[in-house]
């Protein structure tokens, strides 16, 4: 085994691979401790009548938020980026990083009462690997050559080649755990070992909750009786929802009317700036985008700077075609900005052979907010290159099932990651279930297994410097901003002073962490 400096070192390395979630927002100090009571009634965007359970199916906020809710992974990301235990109390690498064991909480039940077993966490890992899995965490595990369960309390992951951040992608909130039978995952079930367990699912509708009176943090969570969830798709009727009393808290809060939300007596506005970024991401294997010089066109046809002033108001940056936030340690500060050049846009389509192009851009509100409005910004800058964009608005209810992945073009909304790793793995190693773009660059893939294996920081920057060059270069995305997770509620609902900026309201885990002011 390890000697004891590199045992430290190494759970410094796994908790550095992890993004520094800090807010940077106007975020409120709290001005009471936690109290229990109360029952926190979410209006919610980001639902879909498609939503599911299954750990594997999982797109929408909705559902995020009931994976936070209702379940635990092994381990979490906290807001000053710690990787921390949750149902794994340690965790262990050997000495050639292929292999991991962790060593489970005990005396953790699920909701229906049924001890946590290691066969259920072997089950729920195995849910996501196979090759007919289409699971977006399918790639965090593709290099996992077994999961066993070793004595009565813990699991071993070998893998094929060595990884130091194998552990935080397990902080991943699609790798939550669910009972399994006869070692199969129960792909749909309600059942979790999370703070809150789940009264009713309604897809689209509605959401309940009520706390697990045996949940194995209670002393430091799960302080509301109860909450709700309602799906409300227009941000106007989230505002109103929230101004008339009828809940308690929305996300993504409507921002052309947010300064006149922020003068109402009795609401409170946070804005903390994120690693959430807004894509049009083109399949570039498909044609017309399988030729580089029409990507790159494409590129040059968006005005990032016009995009991100009109869409986000000041509630969020610019983006470069990459996704890696700009505050982030990993962040390439040597990739120049691409700008918005009509006639770079023109000599690329010359170089490919046109003087002209149509495409089709698939965009709905529910890709992100504003992103119709986006797309329309879009026509109108790349009309000034002679690239003549159809924009088809497509219908938000499944959208993520039935567009998304599925057209050549379309736009999308990503979340931060557990870490740098996980974010290039999930969206751009070659055959990743959520690789929209159809990424597959030689260079890519070669760097993300040497970075996974390289230890020195100063090396592994190079590396993920490296790949986003690459990523802006060479492949289908366009990404031209990052948007700040923006919530408003009632004042009297209170949370800790360190908010997450990882995904939306406090890492979806506002339930289970926030509290009523008494």
């Amino acid at each position: 085994m390890l000697d004891l400096n590199r045992r430290t070192l190494l759970k410094g390395a796994a908790a550095a691979a992890a993004y520094t979630f800090t807010s940077l927002g106007p975020a409120r100090a709290t001005s009471s401790s936690p109290r229990r009571g109360g029952h926190l009634r979410i209006g919610l965007w980001g639902g879909s009548s498609q939503d599911t359970l299954d750990p594997a199916s999982i797109t929408t906020d909705a559902g995020f938020l009931t994976a936070a809710t209702a379940r635990n992974k092994l381990l979490e990301v906290e807001p000053n980026g710690e990787l921390t235990p949750a149902l794994a109390l340690k965790w262990e690498p050997s000495d050639d990083l292929m292999r991991w064991t962790f060593e489970i909480r005990p005396g953790v039940t699920f909701h229906s009462g049924k001890s946590l077993e290691m066969s259920d966490i072997v089950a729920s890992l195995n849910l996501h690997r196979g090759k007919d899995s289409t699971s977006p965490a399918k790639s965090f595990l593709d290099a996992v050559t077994d999961i066993k369960a070793e004595g009565s309390n813990r699991v071993v992951v070998s893998l094929n080649a060595p990884n130091v951040d194998f552990p935080s992608a397990l902080a991943d909130l699609s790798l939550s755990i669910v009972p399994a039978k006869d070692g199969v995952a129960d792909r749909n079930t309600m059942d979790g070992t999370g703070p809150y367990a789940i009264e009713s699912f309604e897809p689209g509708q509605r959401i309940r909750f009520k706390r697990n009176p045996n949940y194995w943090n209670l002393d430091k969570a799960a302080f509301f009786d109860s909450a709700e969830v309602l799906i409300l798709a227009d941000a106007a009727t989230r505002m109103n929802a929230l101004r008339s009393g009828q809940v308690d808290l929305i996300n993504q809060a409507d921002l052309k009317t947010l300064s006149m939300l922020q003068r109402v007596p009795g609401i409170t506005v946070e804005d903390v700036p994120s690693g959430r970024f807004y894509i049009f991401g083109m399949m570039s294997d498909v044609a017309p985008f399988n030729d580089k010089d029409v990507r790159q066109a494409l590129k040059f046809a968006i005005n990032r700077k016009e995009m991100t002033q009109k869409i986000l108001l000041g509630h969020g940056s610019i983006g470069n075609d990459q996704p890696i936030k700009p505050s982030h340690k990993y962040f390439n500060t040597n990739l120049p900005q691409r700008e918005y050049d009509p006639e770079k846009a023109k000599f690329h389509l010359k170089q490919a052979g046109v003087t002209s192009l149509q495409v089709p851009l698939s965009v709905a509100e529910a890709a992100f907010a504003g992103a119709v409005n986006a797309g329309q910004l879009f026509v109108a800058s790349a009309a000034e290159a002679g690239i003549n964009i159809v924009a088809t608005r497509e219908p938000d209810d499944g959208y993520f099932d039935n567009v998304w992945l599925k057209k050549p073009f379309t736009a999308d909304y990503w979340t931060e990651l557990p870490s740098a790793d996980a974010q290039f793995t999930q969206g751009y190693a070659k055959g990743a279930a959520w690789n929209e773009t159809h990424f597959d660059n030689p260079r890519f893939n070669e760097l993300l297994l040497k970075a996974r294996a390289t230890l020195d920081e100063q090396q592994r920057a190079g590396m993920y410097h490296e790949m986003q060059q690459l990523i802006h270069d060479e492949s289908g995305a366009i990404i031209p901003m990052f948007a700040n997770n923006t919530w408003a509620s009632k004042s009297t609902l209170k949370h800790q002073d360190g908010l997450s900026s990882h995904r939306d309201l406090d890492d979806f885990r506002c339930i289970e962490r926030w509290w009523f002011e008494s």
